[in-house]
C-alpha cells in the first residue's frame, strides 16, 4: 500500500517539507488551473513534477508524482454537447503527455456539475477539532429556498421540507451566503468558479438526461480512453459520486457496487478501474465498503481511505467526517481487505500489485486551526490518519508474514 498525500500545488498551505516529514512515499496532485478540456502540455506536467522534487533552499524532496488527481472530465463530455469530441480528444492528448512523464495512475469523476457536496467546511465537533459536514436540512434549506430549483420540494421527505423551511427562516443574509458558499465550494487554483446562476443554468443543461444516459455517456467516453490506457501501460479510476445519493435532481452512476459493476462490465479492460473512496462510499447506509474491496479489489487502483458518521439509517443522510477509524467503515477490516488483496496480486505477478493510498480528509486539530488550509486537507489531521493506517497495515502485514513463515 503505497503511502500518498494529496497536494494542491506551490498555494498549497500543507508544504512539500510537511509531506516529506509526514513519511509519504508518493504525491497526488492535479494542473487545478488550466481549464478543464484544454490539453495538459509537457511543460506544465514537468513544472509540477519539478515544483513536487524540490523542497526549500532547492534541495532535493525525493518525492514524486505517482497519481494523478483529477483530470477533469468536462461537463460537455458528460452531456455530449457542444466540444465534447473535442474534450475526449484532449483528455487523449493529455493521457500522452502523462504516460510520457512517466505517470500512470490517473483519478476522474463522472459527477454531473459538482464534484462534491457539503454544507459546512469547519464544523466544530465536541473536542474542538473541526471538520467537514454535510447536513441534509441545510441542503434542502439551500436547494428548495435559496436556489430556488423548480421541483426541489418533491425531492425530499415531507419531515425534511418542513424542518428546512423553518431553518431558512431563521437564517440571516450571512448565513444564506455561507451555506451557499460551502455548497459550490471548489479546489484552490481551479480555473473554473461557480456562482448560483452557474449551477442553475448547469442544472438546466441536464433536462432530460437519466441515470441510464448519463452512465451510457460513461461507457462512450470510457470506450475511448481505455483501450489507449491499455496502450499506455495507464490505469484510470473513477471516484464514487460524494455523496453517493441523487443531488439537484441530478442523476447518480457511481453511487454503488452495483454501479461500479456496471461500468467495469461494460468496458472490461483492466485499465478501466476503481479509486475505492471509503468515505464517500460509506456515506450511504447500506454501502458496504469492506465488501466492495473483496468483490471488486482487482480493479481497484487508488485508495482514499477515510471515515464518516452517519446521522440516520435512510439513503440520503446527514453525515461527517469521522476520524479515520471510527464511522461507517470498519478500516481495521477495510486494510485487511487491501493486504489479503496485494498478496492476491503479487502471487499473480502483477506489477501494480501495491496500491496507492491517501489518507483522505482529515480533522483540523492543534496548529491545523488556523491554518486555512484547503478544507479537508490539514496537514496534522492527516498525518494523524497516515499513521493510524499504517499501523493497521504494519500489523496485517506481519501477521501475514508470521503465518508465512510458521507454515515454511
Amino acid at each position: 500500500m503505497q503511502r500518498t498525500w494529496r497536494w494542491f500545488g506551490p498555494a498549497d498551505r500543507v508544504t512539500i517539507e510537511n509531506m516529506m516529514q509526514a513519511g509519504v512515499e508518493g504525491v497526488v496532485s492535479a494542473l487545478h488551473h488550466v481549464p478543464t478540456g484544454a490539453v495538459w502540455s509537457p511543460a506544465e506536467i514537468a513544472q509540477r513534477q519539478q515544483q513536487i522534487a524540490t523542497a526549500a533552499a532547492g534541495k532535493p524532496s525525493g518525492l514524486r508524482w505517482s497519481v494523478v488527481e483529477s483530470l477533469p472530465v468536462s461537463e460537455d463530455i458528460k452531456k455530449q454537447k457542444r466540444n465534447w469530441k473535442t474534450h475526449i480528444a484532449n483528455w487523449k492528448t493529455s493521457m500522452r503527455h502523462l504516460a510520457e512523464a512517466g505517470i500512470d495512475v490517473i483519478c476522474y469523476n463522472f459527477m454531473p456539475v459538482l464534484d462534491w457536496t457539503r454544507t459546512d467546511l469547519a464544523w466544530e465537533l465536541p473536542n474542538g477539532a473541526r471538520c467537514m459536514r454535510f447536513d441534509l436540512i441545510d441542503f434542502a434549506a439551500f436547494d428548495i429556498h435559496i436556489l430556488c430549483r423548480s421541483g426541489a420540494a418533491e425531492d425530499f421527505p415531507q419531515e425534511v421540507r418542513a424542518a428546512a423551511a423553518a431553518r431558512f427562516a431563521a437564517m440571516d443574509e450571512a448565513d444564506r451566503q455561507r451555506i451557499t458558499a460551502n455548497v459550490v465550494f471548489g479546489l484552490p487554483g481551479a480555473a473554473e468558479t461557480f456562482t448560483l446562476d452557474d449551477v442553475r443554468t448547469q442544472l438546466q443543461e441536464y433536462d432530460g438526461i437519466s441515470e441510464q444516459r448519463l452512465r451510457t455517456h460513461l461507457v462512450d467516453f470510457l470506450s475511448e480512453v481505455a483501450p489507449l490506457a491499455e496502450e499506455l501501460g495507464m490505469r484510470l479510476c473513477c471516484h464514487p459520486d460524494d455523496p453517493p445519493f441523487p443531488l439537484l435532481g441530478l442523476p447518480r452512476i457511481m453511487s454503488t457496487a452495483e454501479h461500479y459493476r456496471l461500468i467495469l462490465e461494460a468496458v472490461d479492460l483492466p485499465s478501466n478501474g476503481i479509486t475505492l473512496c471509503t468515505g464517500s462510499l460509506g456515506s450511504r447506509p447500506d454501502n458496504d465498503p469492506v465488501a466492495f474491496m473483496k468483490r471488486l479489489g482487482g480493479r481497484v487502483h487508488f485508495l482514499h481511505l477515510r471515515n464518516v458518521r452517519i446521522e440516520g439509517s435512510a439513503i440520503m443522510n446527514s453525515f461527517y467526517e469521522d476520524e479515520h477509524l471510527s464511522g461507517h467503515t470498519n478500516m481495521a477490516a477495510m486494510v485487511e481487505a487491501v493486504v489479503e488483496e496485494e498478496a492476491r496480486r503479487k502471487a499473480a505477478g502483477r506489477a501494480d500489485w501495491s496500491i496507492p493510498m491517501r489518507p483522505d480528509h482529515g480533522h483540523d486539530i492543534l496548529d491545523d486551526i488556523g491554518r486555512k488550509a484547503q478544507p479537508g486537507y490539514p496537514a496534522i489531521g492527516r498525518l494523524k490518519g497516515l499513521a493510524e493506517l499504517k499501523g493497521l497495515y504494519t500489523a496485517f502485514e506481519y501477521a501475514r508474514t508470521k503465518e508465512g513463515s510458521q507454515i515454511n
